[in-house]
């Protein structure tokens, strides 16, 4: 079945252009056996001028309209309550809410509620008019197309039309509001064809004398540590049709990758889970050793650093593109397959993939950001910071400033998805640092998947929404005071 895709009508209608570029950094060179030094375990501190403030709720919300301010307290109230969310996710999933009055019920209540608090419209002109919001706050935004997996080559086909589309209502915004356009490789090429592809590298993987005639030129996708259970046995070579699709996708990647370079856009690949994240990897480490040229990348994938092997990855992987002279850009995220990767490596008699503690999570994700910090201090990498933890951000703060990596340097980017972790969001703008909210587009039906896979996968992060929940209660509170005495 194709993935549905946004109407060309839709995208029609904003203004954007876009310059990001992250920050420089410098690192002494480092094998994939060794450990990187644990930078952010003693931080320096930061001029108070820098310092990363999160107590002042008037200054954070300065820009946040009363409006704004209560519908945010009320949607992240009710998502931080388990139950409620089981039962939102269940109504959305029911036949019984699929036509006619209680399906245009259901609809109405996600699209004033949910949706609209973290989506950016129905269409481009009101995702122009959000980000547009943003920028008058000093947040820029990260364009999404809010299309979910594709499965045959039709669907990957309109799903390019609208990420192509996507680029050029962008750049008809102001410059420098729009930070980078995101792009699902699961959407521009089949799913089934993904994870072929990725069975065949492990394979190769573990057998180097393995021939991938179709292969390209790329970067290391695995490290030593990497888990390579999902393969148990040699699989056959892509079968002509296959390799006819396959090419038809990396023809599809190279044509985004030339508008966006055209455009001078930076474009984001998204990460997924590891049954197809070596495909991925593939697709996006080619790319970036044909578009990726001088000091400012054009193509960033994304790190997970929840996977045991997330800084054994990177490092591999910069050592090879500065070999290259490839500049490289990656997006650090915790990730978000947490219970799919555990459920899958137990099917097949492995230990999960996962670290096996959050502070573990926490050291990599911090550990990653200070190597990719100092590679960006001195050289030509970048690197987006993708995080709503408060300690990982007053870490990256204090690094980047004993580093001199900031705003000028134009090679740094923090990121929050868009309705999350607000404050983090503001006070990290308030100390002189780019920062970009992820903001999904599209029609509420189209976009309910991912409204309904974000509630799966963020359970934990709803649910950790209590400082944002408490400084707004605080800030309302006061603004209440304000106009009452």
């Amino acid at each position: 079945m194709a993935t549905r895709v946004i109407p060309r009508k839709i995208l029609k209608g904003p203004r954007y252009n876009t310059s990001t570029k992250p920050l420089n950094t410098v690192h002494p060179p480092l094998t994939p056996v060794i450990t990187p030094p644990a930078i952010f375990e003693k931080p320096p501190k930061a001029p108070a001028e820098a310092a990363l403030a999160m107590d002042d709720g008037e200054r954070l919300f300065a820009s946040v309209s009363t409006g704004r301010l209560l519908r945010s307290a009320a949607v992240l109230h009710a998502t931080a309550v388990g139950p409620m969310v089981d039962m939102g996710m269940w109504v959305m999933r029911s036949p019984l809410f699929q036509s006619g009055l209680r399906r245009d019920l259901v609809m109405y209540t996600t699209r004033e509620t949910f949706f609209s608090h973290f989506c950016a419209g129905e269409d481009a002109v009101t995702a122009s008019k959000s980000i547009g919001a943003l920028n008058d706050a000093g947040l820029r935004g990260m364009l999404v197309y809010g299309v979910e997996d594709a499965h045959d080559n039709e669907g990957c086909d309109r799903n390019l039309i609208g990420f192509l589309e996507t680029v050029t209502v962008s750049k008809s915004l102001p410059p420098a509001s729009v930070s980078f356009i995101i792009v699902k490789i699961t959407a521009i090429c089949p799913m089934a064809l993904l994870e072929r592809v990725s069975d065949l590298l492990r394979w190769l993987q573990k057998d180097p004398s393995f021939v991938l005639p179709w292969k390209q030129d790329s970067l290391p996708i695995f490290a030593e540590t990497s888990p390579l259970y999902h393969t148990q046995k040699r699989p056959e070579l892509l079968t002509p049709e296959e390799e006819s699709d396959l090419q038809l996708a990396n023809q599809r990647l190279l044509q985004l990758c030339q508008t966006c370079e055209e455009a001078n856009m930076p474009l984001l690949v998204d990460a997924e889970h590891t049954t197809v994240q070596p495909a991925i990897d593939y697709f996006t480490y080619a790319a970036a050793i044909k578009h990726n040229k001088g000091s400012n990348p054009i193509v960033f994938g994304t790190l997970q650093t929840y996977l045991k092997d997330a800084k054994d990855r990177l490092l591999l992987t910069t050592k090879a593109a500065e070999k290259m002279g490839v500049p490289m850009g990656f997006k650090l995220v915790r990730g978000a397959y947490m219970s799919t990767e555990r459920k899958l490596a137990e099917s097949f008699g492995n230990a999960s993939p996962i670290h096996n503690t959050i502070q573990d999570t926490h050291n990599c994700f911090n550990d990653c950001a200070s190597f990719m910090l100092e590679k960006v201090a001195n050289g030509p990498d970048s690197v987006v910071l993708a995080t709503h933890n408060i300690e990982s951000g007053k870490l990256a703060v204090a690094k980047a400033h004993e580093l001199g990596v900031g705003k000028v340097k134009n090679k740094l980017e923090f990121a929050q998805l868009y309705g999350m972790s607000e404050a983090l969001s503001y006070g990290l703008s308030n100390a002189g640092f780019q920062v970009s909210k992820y903001m999904p587009f599209g029609p509420v039906e189209m976009v309910m998947p991912y409204l309904l896979r974000r509630a799966e996968e963020n359970r934990g992060l709803l649910a950790a929404s209590g400082f944002d929940r408490q400084l707004m209660r605080k800030e309302l509170g006061r603004r209440l005071k304000a106009a009452v005495f």
